[in-house]
């Protein structure tokens, strides 16, 4: 066999592959849930914990909270800056977001960050450490954030290091 003939069979080989994988059905394409869907998965994260006995809340406007431990102090209000230490993770368990070691400061009423966080946040006084289940409608909703699919609970672990007083 020639070289150049050898050449154009694996550029032929190559070619036929790409374009019998792009004909490929069997791919795992992810869909996100639907609001009917992320609210029924919510209801029963939120029945499973209270079966094992876990004391769930809602804030007004519809976020819930889970308090690990109490702090002292005051409650932060809208201006105050909240010192938070925390870790984003979704209903499965998997982390997509954590401060680590580092806190990240929120000043409250500056609408910077979701308004589930806004909200939840003023159930923390210093030293309190809980979770946040932030529903959808006060996170990213019906279109997602590029690292979070649409329609999406996100739950957060808060450690709500420090309260500083705002205006």
């Amino acid at each position: 066999m020639n070289l150049r003939f050898l050449t154009k069979l694996v550029f032929a080989a190559l070619l036929m592959g790409f374009v019998v994988s792009c004909f490929n059905d069997d791919t795992d394409e992810y869909i996100p849930p639907t609001y009917e869907e992320e609210m029924a998965l919510l209801s029963e994260y939120l029945d499973s914990l209270q079966s094992r006995g876990f004391d769930v809340d809602t804030t007004d406007m519809g976020v819930y909270y889970l308090i690990d431990s109490i702090g002292e102090g005051d409650f932060p209000v809208y201006g105050d800056t909240c010192s938070v230490k925390y870790t984003g993770f979704f209903l499965s368990g998997n982390i997509f977001d954590s401060s680590g070691d580092n806190t990240f400061d929120v000043v409250l009423g500056e609408e910077k960050v979701i308004s589930g966080w806004e909200d939840g946040l003023q159930v923390f006084n210093t030293g309190s450490k809980g979770y946040l289940i932030i529903p959808s409608e006060f996170a990213y909703g019906s279109t997602g954030n590029w690292s979070i699919p649409p329609y999406t609970t996100l739950i957060f672990y808060i450690d709500m290091v420090e309260i500083k007083q705002g205006y």
